[in-house]
């Protein structure tokens, strides 16, 4: 569990990547770019937060 816990601020952070992915190649709108923005910060802050906790 705590492996997955480690992790999960770098698979948040992936998932706004892939937000980024789809709006260059897909369609181009404005909430995409927001929840890719948000989920990269959450994920950064998250990755931060939890490993300084588990470690």
């Amino acid at each position: 569990m705590n492996a997955f816990l480690k992790n999960l601020g770098l698979i948040i952070f992936l998932i706004g990547v892939i937000f980024l992915c789809i709006y260059y190649f897909g369609t181009p709108a404005n909430g995409l770019l927001v929840t890719s923005l948000v989920l990269e910060f959450v994920g950064i802050i998250t990755y931060i937060i939890i490993n300084k906790r588990i470690d």
